[in-house]
């Protein structure tokens, strides 16, 4: 695991090693082991390292035999020995054995049809001499990030944004549209970041840099068709694909543990772990003084049941200082708020190993969230009362009045009859996964801003998605959209700027590329059986693994009490930056409108602790980034 990064002169001038020392040096954190260079007169590529395989011979950039090929990697490929393997075969030689070699040979042999066989996650860069060609590739889910920049004059790429951006000969501007995006999807969506002229590499793709020419494409898609498996042998697979990920994400030379939340994800990694460890599994598990949030409780089952080294962190109000750190961490406005308690489970974790495996990807693959059922509900009602949209909310507020209804009042909330009530099941599926849905944020927008920001892109690039697959059923619809929005740009962000932050590496094992191919191919059916049960093939599959009160609780999220916090500690936080004169003159939203969310929360008549949420890291970015910007 590691930070990468590299500049190209497209004008023939030579690289300044202080520029890529530079943009190396802020990479630290992601690899506090080693740091490495390949500079050759206008190409430079740097990594910093953390050591976790081959401690002693993986130190990279790593070349082929006759060193005009050259590779650094942040991440980890799983099936590096047999790729090893096939390719000794073919007559390559090694002289490491770290995984990242074998990303040479495999491009000695298959072009760039190299990336293709590689199972893991990873962004890596790959220089090829004799071409003078560059090549920066993304993992299929998004895992590890890769921004980049093009101009005339250079072309320069970074783990995380602030390295890139610490380039002195790039000029940068701010991208309103991608401010208007973040007030919606509460992230920045690929390939957009918050500068104009800076882009995410999408997920599942591979960038070109050949004779000045700039070439992206994707070599990965979702499967989307559907194929012809009874319950109890598609439920077989799942176990056997799971545990399968599980062993191989557990290849290390250093110590690991794992997140354990107490969700049904986390606690089926954990079984798992426990099958294939000789010792007792590190877990580590954060929780709240607000019992409604933390779910400490479900955690200290499956540690007893599985006779973990359990760990616990309590996250209080006044922890809420770190968000001004986070701030840099993330170099872009980040809304979600598990951010916080993200970062703090992995500082804990890295004072005790250095890889943590996660239950990321259980709900993606098996419909896991409420917005499944939501979307769900609101086809089948638009479907049989097309014009009745009164219905929506009516039918489920009768619907969800049964105490034993899943995730309980949260749907009751006014953000959930809102969604239901949209024109399109396009737009009710916006509405689930916004702070501010389209209409709220167009609400608070000045005019100005708008003019600027004109049609909402994050709407148009939602609707594109479910373009792609109008012709499926509304899950896989709504599975689609999410590993190619949601999944990549905020969940993937997040658990990678919280583990790299502190110098661990977070593995995702329900994310294995061979479990999503199978997963996405099964009956919908499977997943969320009728309008209540969620993950429902996942939980058969482990219900023999798992304590009873893990395997029939609905979900909660990793939720934090921001609603109480805004009216205590991030209470001062708040009114200092956000109702500041500098930020209400911005130009970004109408005054009166900022002043109204604030005292409807203050009053305990509404609760914006979300939006809240959104606004103030918002400033505080501007307030670290650019300080004095207008509209």
């Amino acid at each position: 695991m590691c930070g990468i990064c590299g500049i190209v002169s497209l004008n023939g001038e030579r690289i300044d090693f202080n520029d890529i020392k530079k943009m190396n040096d802020l990479l630290i954190h992601r690899g506090p082991d080693d740091e490495g260079f390949y500079i050759k007169n206008n190409t430079a590529i740097a990594m910093r390292r953390l050591a976790i395989i081959d401690l002693k011979t993986g130190k990279q950039p790593i070349s082929n035999e006759d060193g005009k090929i050259n590779v650094v990697l942040n991440g980890e490929i799983y099936n590096f020995n047999e790729l090893r393997d096939e390719l000794v075969l073919k007559g390559h030689r090694f002289k490491t054995k770290t995984d990242t070699e074998t990303i040479v040979h495999l491009y000695e042999e298959y072009g760039e049809d190299f990336v293709s066989h590689l199972r893991g996650m990873f962004a890596l860069c790959i220089y090829d001499e004799t071409e003078d060609k560059i090549i920066i590739a993304r993992d299929r889910l998004g895992k590890k990030p890769l921004y980049y920049y093009f101009d005339n004059s250079y072309f320069a790429f970074s783990s995380e944004l602030n390295s890139l951006a610490s380039f002195n000969k790039l000029k940068l501007s701010l991208n309103p549209t991608s401010i208007d995006s973040y007030l919606v999807l509460q992230y920045i969506p690929s390939p957009l970041t918050v500068y104009k002229e800076i882009k995410k590499l999408p997920q599942s793709s591979i960038l070109t840099l050949h004779r000045k020419e700039l070439k992206t494409k994707k070599y990965w898609e979702l499967p989307t068709d559907e194929i012809d498996i009874s319950f109890e042998d598609a439920k077989s697979e799942i176990r056997r694909l799971v545990l399968e990920s599980v062993k191989l994400r557990m290849i290390s030379d250093v110590p690991l543990g794992a997140f354990l939340s107490g969700g049904i994800d986390s606690s089926v990694v954990v079984a798992a772990m426990s099958m294939f460890s000789t010792r007792p599994v590190k877990t580590f598990s954060i929780g709240f003084d607000e019992k409604r949030f933390s779910e400490l409780a479900y955690a200290k089952e499956v540690a007893r049941m599985y006779s973990t080294e359990h760990n616990e962190f309590i996250v209080r109000d006044d922890m809420t200082n770190v968000i001004e750190k986070l701030v840099v961490n993330y170099g872009e406005p980040y809304a979600d708020p598990s951010a916080v308690p993200s970062y703090f489970v992995s500082k804990l974790t890295s004072e005790h190993v250095k890889v943590a495996l996660n239950g990321d990807g259980g709900d993606e693959n098996f419909a896991g969230y409420s917005r499944y059922v939501a979307t769900k509900l609101a086809y089948w009602i638009k479907k049989f009362f097309p014009h009745q949209s009164f219905i929506s909310p009516l039918f489920l507020l009768s619907f969800f009045n049964d105490r034993n209804a899943p995730f309980g009042t949260v749907w009751k909330s006014r953000k959930f009859l809102r969604a239901v009530s949209k024109k399109s099941i396009n737009e009710t599926y916006l509405s689930t996964v916004s702070f501010f849905d389209v209409d709220e944020k167009d609400n608070i927008l000045a005019d100005e801003f708008k003019n600027v920001c004109g049609e909402s892109y994050a709407k148009k690039h939602i609707m594109e998605l479910f373009n792609n697959v109008s012709g499926r059923d509304i899950i896989k619809q709504i599975t689609y959209v999410d590993f190619n929005s949601y999944l990549s740009d905020g969940l993937m962000t997040k658990m990678d700027i919280a583990s790299m932050a502190n110098s661990i590496e977070a593995r995702s094992p329900l994310l294995d590329q061979k479990l999503v191919e199978f997963t996405s191919k099964i009956s919908s059916s499977y997943k969320l059986k009728g309008f209540t049960q969620t993950k429902y093939i996942f939980k058969e599959a482990f219900a023999d693994m798992l304590p009873p009160a893990i395997k029939n609780r609905g979900k909660m999220g990793f939720g934090i009490p921001l609603g109480l916090w805004f009216r205590k500690e991030l209470k001062k936080k708040f009114e200092e930056y956000c109702l500041s004169e500098k930020a209400l003159k911005r130009g970004y939203f109408k005054e009166e409108e900022i002043k109204r969310l604030w005292s409807e929360h203050q009053s305990g008549k509404r609760d914006h602790g979300y939006k809240l949420w959104a606004l103030l890291w918002l400033e505080m970015w501007h307030q670290r980034y650019m300080p004095d910007f207008k509209i």
